[in-house]
């Protein structure tokens, strides 16, 4: 029936066909009506009207037939024609105007190939490719359509191979969860650069994808290479193609997209960038499915190998991390580099590090020039970049960073390789400086303490940062390691400070002191073993020599005994400073409220001495280690630290100085602490013993001797103390109290004043001449005291006198058995005293001296007569009243308002006599003595004196403690003072009277 039909209707059966999807009868009709059904037409109306959904395997064997023209010679079935019997023939003329049938070209898509304008069936594949991922989504039913054409169609397999494949398995093998949303026509239409991002965005995203890296690369980016349109044509000679700049014009866009991607990814996941180079060998390593094969001239290779080696390289400067993977993973990269291109080979990283390579002949001059920073920063993938150009000098460059970033990162100071390159292409001092004192205090921080093989490959180490290993480097060109521009002697030292600083003595010895070359001359190296020593010592918490930092501090000084001697001057100093140190540990010290003391305090301290003052203050009764204390401001001064700058070296005279002003401002201090603890005796005993005669030179200054004899000389004791005046008024002193010397007294508060005085009277011979007028004002307050203690004294010995005349008389009276009136006798008792008469009281006086006259001389009337006599030689003191009385106000008063007593000589003259002569060759203590005449009140002497004519026998037998007191006190004065104000001492042949 369908042989009847016109080809109108033929035509219009056959798109009823395609629309259907019934493809036999479609191929019957092709195969009887090829005259009308053209092989074009049948393939409009194939791309036109044959559903998109429509497995590709049905209808791909009638596409192959309308190719070849060739169909099966198998009995076709019969076609029903139904759909169009009924139709006129202008009717199916009309509706086969209206079928708008596709072109094979597409005028909004993309521009057919130039080998594929007038092949039909490519047309209609390239299209129909297109139409059933746009319409359909059917991705997957594309390779069964374009597969069996691939031989005779170019252009489909070109995109089978260079778009639908890695699309196919970007979106439904490698990476379903995340497809890409473009359509077939649409991705091929994409620049480059968002091609590439697209492919590999999911690549390596998670950890668990770092192991299919090389895979995406292969399987993806590699048949998306072969595409004709990712080359430029024309621009296959490489070496034609580069202008002056260093810039080359691209032959492969893609590729060259894909190389910014992995060193983008150095910069910001270096783990993919170090998987994708291990795990592919560049543009020869693709995957086409068994579709394709690659088809490089040799040039193009060329360009790709070259160019994939020198991003692999440029990515190892831009790893950002400072880990050791991220180290051992840039050194894998450029392993692969020499293989790459044929380099010679590099050892594997572990055995670079176990024995560091020398790079003697390895690394060119124009590698380590200082205008390669700027290649080390900018375009890392220009061909003219000499640092990730592809060649043995660049790649020896490259590993000796990278190996110098490990020795770093792995020692604790964490270095990225592009920080490494800086280092030796600036050549910056201060900072290589500052990064090997870095490096070395880490080491010394975090390096083992025991282990000495550690410590030997840490220092070879650090040398070889210096110099890489290239021994031969001119006097002019310093060496090009890290440390290229560090002095050796610095590095040595800052060695040798960590081997010390981790007690490995014996090491260090045998290196710097036993070792057959002498790393370090013989000054520098005393110098650095005492800044050791000194740095151990501040860093110590515990004042103690025994324990912690001191002890170590001390075995550094004794590390190098054949360099540290014992005659070394700082050795002295250190052994010094350890003793004071060691000496505040056996006192509770606190400087600050909260902080204990540690010992560098003392080092840094402006002014040391004082902080023995802090110990006077919390350790109670410390002041009574005198002599302990002394030793420790001594020592402080040996060890240098009472200079005002503490480089400055002493000589032995000036040293001798400062010790000596120590020790005398640690005794004043002692004084002071007594005296605030009120151990009045104590401070006494100091200022009598402890401090110093007058400076034998005027230019010595001592500010705190006379001072603290001056505080001892104002002390009053507290209210309740036995010795405060106000509570011995009432103090009831027996006649059969004996003294113990010349002004010595029984009563504690005359007593008192007698030592007060005498720290006054040390106070004047010690101080300035300026000083005088405050210590003499001090001095006559003092006296003053004394006479109204005297005078009580005085009042209550004559209480006692009378009362023993009294009693005398009783006993006298009952004896001849005679009593008074009015008076009871009790036997067994004392009889009751009569009142006493003026009358009778002189009798009395006269009776008892003529009765004591026969007694022989006790030590009592021994000492008062020596008094008497003594008493004279205040007449000294009338020249020492006329000179002080214009430039010492009060010392006049002090000097002639001492006589308030008297005394008494012996009963007859012959013990007079002797008194006197006792007196007058007497001296006093402050070692001047004389008898001449002065113009002081003197009452009580006077009377003295006329006892020896007629005078009365109460007067001649008693002596007054006022007396005793005064001639002390007065002699000390006149010792003491006599030599400041000039006062004559009275000389031997002066009369006597």
């Amino acid at each position: 029936m369908a042989l009847l039909l016109s080809p109108a209707k033929l035509v219009l059966l056959a798109v009823h066909c395609a629309v259907n999807s019934d493809i036999d009868s479609l191929t019957t009709l092709a195969a009887r009506h090829g005259t009308v059904l053209r092989k074009d037409l049948l393939l409009r109306i194939l791309l036109t009207y044959l559903p998109e959904t429509l497995p590709s395997s049905q209808y791909v064997g009638l596409v192959d037939q309308i190719e070849s023209g060739v169909f099966p010679d198998t009995p076709n079935p019969e076609v029903d024609c139904s759909p169009v019997e009924d139709l006129t023939e202008d009717a199916a003329a009309k509706k086969v105007r209206k079928l708008r049938l596709l072109p094979l070209v597409s005028p909004e898509g993309p521009q057919a190939p130039e080998n594929a304008a007038n092949d039909a069936l490519s047309l209609f594949l390239l299209r129909r490719s297109y139409k059933v991922d746009e319409e359909a989504g059917l991705l997957d039913e594309l390779p069964a359509l374009l597969l069996p054409f691939v031989d005779n169609s170019p252009c489909a397999r070109v995109l089978l191979v260079s778009t639908i494949l890695p699309l196919l398995r970007r979106n439904c093998e490698y990476h379903p969860q995340e497809p890409i949303s473009y359509t077939l026509q649409g991705f091929q239409q994409l620049p480059d650069r968002v091609a590439v991002n697209l492919l590999l965005a999911q690549t390596g995203n998670r950890e668990t994808d770092l192991p299919y890296v090389g895979r995406d690369l292969r399987g993806l980016i590699g048949p998306w290479l072969s595409g004709e349109r990712r080359w430029k044509q024309g621009t296959h000679d490489t070496r034609s193609s580069e202008d002056p700049s260093g810039a080359v014009e691209e032959l492969c866009p893609g590729w060259d997209e894909l190389l910014c991607w992995l060193t983008t990814q150095a910069s910001r996941n270096w783990q993919v960038t170090v998987s994708a180079v291990q795990q592919w060998d560049g543009p020869d390593d693709a995957d086409f499915g068994g579709w394709g094969s690659v088809e490089l001239s040799d040039d193009q290779r060329d360009y790709l190998e070259r160019s994939y080696a020198q991003a692999a390289l440029a990515s190892a400067y831009l790893v950002p991390d400072t880990s050791l993977q991220a180290l051992d993973g840039a050194y894998s990269m450029i392993v692969r580099v020499t293989k790459f291109r044929d380099l010679e080979p590099i050892f594997p990283l572990a055995s670079s590090l176990a024995e560091l390579p020398s790079l003697t002949g390895r690394v060119p001059d124009d590698i380590v020039s200082t205008r390669n920073t700027a290649h080390l920063r900018n375009q890392l993938l220009a061909l003219s970049n000499p640092l990730t150009s592809p060649t043995d000098g660049s790649v020896a460059f490259l590993q000796a960073l990278i190996l110098s970033a490990h020795i770093l990162t792995k020692a604790g100071c964490p270095c990225t390789i592009r920080r490494a390159g800086e280092l030796a292409l600036l050549r910056d001092e201060r900072e290589q400086r500052a990064e090997a004192a870095k490096l070395i205090h880490a080491i010394s921080n975090n390096g083992p303490k025991t282990d000495d093989v550690f410590w030997r490959k840490a220092r070879d180490e650090i040398l070889w940062l210096r110099d890489w290993g290239i021994a031969s480097w001119s006097p002019e060109d310093p060496p090009c390691g890290i440390f290229g521009q560090v002095k050796q002697d610095f590095l040595e030292v800052e060695i040798l400070r960590a081997l010390l600083a981790n007690t490995r003595y014996e090491l260090a010895r045998s290196i710097y002191e036993d070792g057959p070359d002498q790393p370090l001359e013989r000054k520098l190296l005393q110098d650095t073993i005492y800044a050791a020593a000194m740095t151990a010592y501040d860093n110590a918490s515990n004042p103690n020599r025994t324990r912690g930092g001191l002890k170590k501090c001390n075995d550094i000084m004794k590390a190098l005994p054949a360099t540290i001697g014992v005659s070394y001057p700082q050795a002295r100093q250190v052994e010094a400073l350890l003793r004071a140190t060691h000496s505040l540990s056996e006192y509770r010290l606190v400087l600050k409220q909260g902080e204990p003391f540690t010992p560098v305090v003392l080092r840094i301290h402006a002014d040391p001495i004082s902080i023995i003052g802090k110990i006077l203050e919390q350790n109670p009764k410390s002041y009574t280690q005198l002599h302990d204390l002394v030793s420790v401001g001594t020592h402080m001064v040996e060890a240098g630290l009472t200079r005002a700058q503490h480089k400055i070296t002493l000589t032995p005279e000036q040293e001798a100085t400062h010790r000596l002003t120590a020790q005398q401002r640690v005794t004043a201090m002692c004084i002071d602490a007594a005296l605030k603890e009120d151990d009045f005796e104590t401070a006494y005993s100091y200022v009598v013993n402890r401090l110093p005669t007058p400076p034998e030179k005027e230019n010595e200054k001592d500010d705190h001797s006379w001072r603290a004899a001056l505080q001892a000389g104002r002390y009053r004791p507290p209210p309740n103390s036995p010795t405060n005046p106000s509570t011995t008024t009432t103090t009831t002193t027996t006649p059969t109290t004996i003294a113990s010397g010349l002004g010595g007294s029984a009563n504690p508060a005359v007593r008192h004043l007698e030592q007060r005085i005498d720290c006054l009277a040390t106070a004047l011979r010690i101080a300035p001449p300026h000083t005088l007028q405050e210590i003499a004002n001090a001095f006559r307050r003092a006296e003053e005291e004394l006479d109204v203690l005297a005078r009580e004294d005085d009042a209550q010995a004559d209480a006692w006198d009378a009362r023993g005349e009294l009693l005398r008389r009783a006993r006298h009276g009952h004896g001849h058995g005679h009593g008074h009136p009015g008076t009871q006798t009790v036997p067994g008792a004392f009889d009751t005293p009569a009142p006493v008469r003026g009358g009778s009281g002189k009798a009395a006086t006269a009776a008892a001296a003529a009765e004591e006259e026969a007694a022989p001389m006790s030590l009592f009337d021994l000492s008062r007569a020596s008094v008497l006599s003594a008493q004279r030689n205040l007449s000294a003191l009338s020249g020492l009243q006329r000179s002080a009385s214009a430039g010492l106000g009060g010392l006049g008063r002090l000097a002639g308002g001492g006589g308030g007593g008297g005394g008494g000589g012996g009963s007859h003259s012959g013990g007079r006599g002797a008194g006197a002569r006792a007196g007058a060759g007497t001296t006093s203590p402050g070692g001047d003595g004389g008898d001449g005449r002065g113009s002081m009140d003197m009452r009580p002497l006077s009377a003295a004196g006329s006892a020896m004519s007629a005078g009365s026998a109460e007067e001649e037998r008693r002596v007054r403690k006022r007396d005793q007191l005064r001639e002390a006190a007065m002699g000390t004065l006149v010792s003491g003072v006599g030599w400041l104000v000039g006062a004559p001492a009275p000389g031997p042949a002066q009369s006597r009277e």
